[in-house]
């Protein structure tokens, strides 16, 4: 299946974002890795406001997909938890996703265009507010132990989940997703 030029545009979007970040590539650089002129992109995307927006946009609607598809899978809070973190644990392995585009971009949160920043922080209240249903569910089934609110253990947990994105970022290994986010589900399933 061909890829749109606007798909191509925004795929190398989001490789720039979880590289570079927001403020550390440009519309050349885009042009260049995908053979057209920039006036092509500001064609689709008139401003690089717009064109980040996109990205997350595009992330967030694959999250709402694998959510659901969770969700109608697999009813069972342990298990989307645990697939939650093998989802990134496996992009972060084989490089697909080494880091979260929205998470890369709220780290510039204060150089970001408003647009933008509302953007990004409607992706966090969304995931968070996910997750915070989902602890609260297993909760209910028994398999979930909380010190704290389901809203304040899943701001916990997405803390955790991006903090080991960024420790295997910055120790150059992959690996050490894995072993933070398994201490981090030993502490939140219940061992009966």
């Amino acid at each position: 299946m061909t890829r749109s030029t606007a798909e191509q545009i925004v795929d190398e979007a989001r490789n720039l974002i979880i590289t570079r970040g927001y403020n550390g590539f440009s519309y050349a650089d885009i042009a260049a890795a995908i053979g057209i002129r920039k006036a092509s992109i500001h064609h689709h995307f008139p401003g690089k406001s717009d064109l980040a927006r996109a990205v997350v946009e595009h992330s967030r609607r694959l999250i709402r997909a694998q959510v659901d598809q969770l969700a109608a899978a697999e009813p069972d809070a342990r298990e989307q938890l645990s697939a939650y973190s093998g989802y990134w644990e496996r992009c972060i392995l084989d490089n697909s996703a080494p880091f979260c585009v929205a998470a890369m971009l709220a780290a510039e949160l204060p150089s970001l265009p408003e647009d933008l920043a509302r953007a990004v922080r409607m992706h966090f209240a969304e995931l968070t507010s996910w997750l915070s249903q989902l602890l609260a569910l297993g909760v209910r089934q028994g398999s979930v132990s909380l010190v704290r609110s389901p809203a304040d253990e899943a701001d916990a947990f997405l803390s955790a989940i991006y903090g080991a994105m960024l420790s295997a970022r910055a120790f150059g290994d992959p690996t050490r997703f894995a072993a933070i986010t398994e201490t981090l589900l030993s502490r939140t399933f219940r061992h009966d």
